[in-house]
């Protein structure tokens, strides 16, 4: 990327720390004397992983054990080692860049090859970074997690490597020339959340733990220093400092597509949707004059642009939220606050903007437009911002995949439910051309995609996508997954289902994608208006649609099964405790569980802007009556749900899916859980483990939805 202005937020929910949980009660929340299952937060206490393995072989006893368990083990695996997928590059100044997994290299290779090479249908690849063959020299269970470059050559790069799929990570110098780690080069070895950012060849800001009063109290870096070549990491200066409270705080480089750098700016993450932002100007930290919910977006023809989540007035004009406002660069670096804005993009109904990225000359934005993607090409030409639709099919989900920093290149991803993806190439001065496409993985021939509006409990209409056979009786019987995510302002969009279509659709299953409030979907209005108070919404949303399948007659409760993950997981929870006779099977996965307990556990702490503060009394009463593990109550019938969670996840934690299965355990009802022992936050390390926990869900919703 020629430019680093990321949003903080958009970092923070990927940076997380282990930490010791504490176990007592803290700020009233439950401790000891309320809550049985505290042990369980030790991640990997012996007490702990004793009943991670007790219960392990409990659910492979009562699910592997399923004539279909290897059938489904085996279809799963052969798509995620399938060596025809789609090789997803980026395109760099010397070559492009794959990260390669499959069955002979389950850690992966960073391999490259040419343009001409790849657009071939037997792309020749060079292997950069075998990160089996070095897992094994090390004696390390080492997980790669991507590479920050010195441009605009990007020779030198610190490779990020995580210790058995944790978040924190080590990084160690890399020459992409040579093939190899730099001999007595630039290494952090003490795992951390954060990264770096090359100044030059010698130089780099770096932003991780250094010990006391480095970190905030969600325990994300807050400081950032300039580490020369040579000289002990503890010896670099300080040039800047967040404070205590913050979510994450941090300094980086405002730099072009051509490598210069133009100015330093920080930003303090104050929650994890509001962030205030500094520039440096004449060796004094500036404070820049937007909303907490605005942030730089990028660099392009001299003009700065900004995002803006909220409505901004400035200079006796009104951004529209979800806008995109532009400055000169010349004129910003002269007077931050004082050089005048221009609209760039504003929204029109039920659009909203999902991501950009640079080429060297072009702005490219990808768009939802009812859910359905597009993507502008922007460019700022003769003093005014003139943009373009790029012509990619019609009624899929379309986006930017790879964007050259020192080039027009740039290539685009487009998929639905039911084509294979298909990945398209432009230079930037001709229509973009399909050069790969994925494999078919499932018969799509006899099925059917529709979408429905579901009635929430305040009359607020959801949309939801329904995947089906044609002709499918609409009498209640079929058995049906449905899923959604509805947080942190992240859309759930159609993608081809591979491994979910050939596992449950061609076994004569539906499957409902949902739009609930909290999501992307529509904007952050959309997402804003189920936060932190309103956060039930965003769980009477998926009731709803759930109510309205049934009321269809796509289905009925003894045939309808839901799924999700991480803020998803919280989703499935709220759910089935809610309404646990809606529902005949819940898959909770790497889930938020105990809402008043969770700024204890993991990383929580840093998601009071999302949920709320339970160490807060108003906000406690927000929390307390949808908390899926304190939900769990003698006297309901919940429908045996299956706990999914990872040991090495240092983001959500596994002890919320811990102590909800053993809570469901104590009432005496029926569950299941499994934990991956190998995998962080994002799942297992390797396919053969991915398609085994696939299997175990598959044959569960089947024992549970279709026998």
């Amino acid at each position: 990327m020629p430019l680093k202005l990321v949003s903080a937020l958009a970092i923070a929910a990927a940076m997380t720390l282990a930490h010791a949980t504490p176990a007592t009660a803290q700020d009233g929340l439950p401790g000891p004397a309320e809550d049985n299952y505290i042990w369980l937060e030790e991640a990997r206490s012996d007490k702990a992983l004793d009943w991670v393995r007790a219960e392990n072989e409990r659910t492979m006893g009562l699910l592997a054990g399923d004539p279909r368990f290897e059938t489904i083990k085996g279809e799963a695996l052969a798509i995620y080692d399938s060596e025809d997928r789609i090789p997803y590059v980026s395109i760099r100044p010397d070559g492009l860049y794959n990260f390669w997994q499959d069955k002979a290299n389950p850690r992966g290779l960073l391999r490259r090859t040419t343009l001409a090479s790849y657009r071939s249908d037997d792309p020749q690849w060079e292997t950069v970074l075998d990160v089996d063959a070095l897992a094994e020299a090390e004696g390390r269970e080492w997980v790669y997690k991507g590479y920050d470059c010195l441009p605009p050559e990007e020779r030198l790069c610190m490779i990020a490597l995580s210790d058995g799929g944790e978040d924190a990570t080590v990084l160690r110098e890399f020459d992409m020339a040579t093939r190899s780690f730099v001999e007595n080069g630039f290494v952090l070895d003490h795992k951390s959340q954060g990264g770096i950012e090359w100044i030059d060849a010698d130089t780099m800001l770096v932003s991780r733990d250094f010990g006391d009063g480095t970190l905030t109290e969600s325990q994300y870096p807050r400081t950032t220093r300039i580490w020369k070549r040579g000289t002990p990491i503890d010896d670099a200066e300080e040039i800047w400092r967040g404070e205590e409270a913050d979510v994450w705080s941090s300094a980086a480089l405002l730099r072009d597509h051509t490598g210069e750098v133009h100015g330093t700016y920080a930003f303090r993450a104050t929650s994890f949707h509001e962030t205030e932002y500094y520039w440096q100007k004449d060796g004094e930290w500036v404070r820049l004059d937007m909303p907490l919910k605005a942030s730089p977006y990028g660099l392009i023809d001299g003009q700065l642009l900004f995002s803006t989540d909220v409505d901004w007035e400035v200079q006796g004009q009104t951004f529209p939220a979800d806008a995109l406002v532009s400055v000169d660069l010349e004129a910003f670096k002269a007077d931050p606050n004082g050089a005048p804005k221009t609209l760039v993009w504003a929204p029109e109904d039920k659009q909203t903007k999902q991501g950009a990225s640079n080429t060297a000359e072009s702005l490219y934005v990808s768009l939802l437009d009812n859910v359905r993607g597009r993507v502008l090409k922007f460019d700022h030409v003769d003093g005014t911002w003139v943009s373009s639709e790029i012509a990619l099919p019609d009624n899929a989900t379309v986006g930017v995949q790879a964007a050259s920093a020192f080039s027009d290149e740039v290539m685009y991803s487009v998929t639905d439910f039911l084509t294979p993806s298909s990945l398209y190439y432009s230079d930037g001065s001709a229509a973009p051309e399909v050069i790969k496409t994925s494999p078919s993985y499932f018969d799509a021939a006899g099925m059917a995609v529709e979408q429905f509006e579901a009635t929430s409990a305040d009359g607020t209409k959801v949309p939801y996508f329904l995947v089906k056979p044609k002709g499918m009786a609409m009498d209640g019987t079929n058995p049906t997954l449905l899923t959604g995510y509805g947080g942190f302002q992240v859309p759930r969009l159609p993608s081809y289902l591979g491994s979910i279509g050939k596992i449950w659709l061609e076994r004569g299953g539906a499957y409902i994608l949902g739009n609930m409030r909290g999501g992307g979907e529509f904007g952050p209005g959309w997402h804003q208006s189920a936060i932190r108070e309103h956060k039930q919404r965003t769980w009477d949303d998926f009731i709803a649609i759930a109510e309205d399948a049934i009321a269809r007659g796509i289905t009925s409760p003894d045939h309808l099964g839901i799924q999700g993950g991480s803020q998803g997981g919280l989703l499935v929870g709220t759910a089935f405790t809610q309404r646990p006779e809606l529902f005949n099977g819940a898959i909770v996965q790497i889930p938020l569980f105990d809402m008043l307990r969770y700024p204890l556990i993991g990383r929580g702490a840093s998601w009071v802007g999302e949920y709320g503060d339970p160490r807060i009394p108003e906000q406690r009463a927000w929390i307390e009556p949808y908390s899926p593990y304190q939900k769990l109550l003698e006297g309901k019938d919940y429908p045996a749900p299956f706990f999914w969670a990872s040991t090495a996840d240092d983001r959500t934690h596994p002890a919320h899916a811990r102590k909800g299965a053993a809570r469901v355990k104590e009432l005496g009802q029926d569950y299941f859980y499994f934990e991956d022992t190998t995998g962080g936050h994002s799942g297992g390390v390797d396919n053969e483990q991915r398609a085994k926990i696939q299997a175990l869900q598959m044959v569960y919703l089947l024992q549970r939805l279709a026998d």
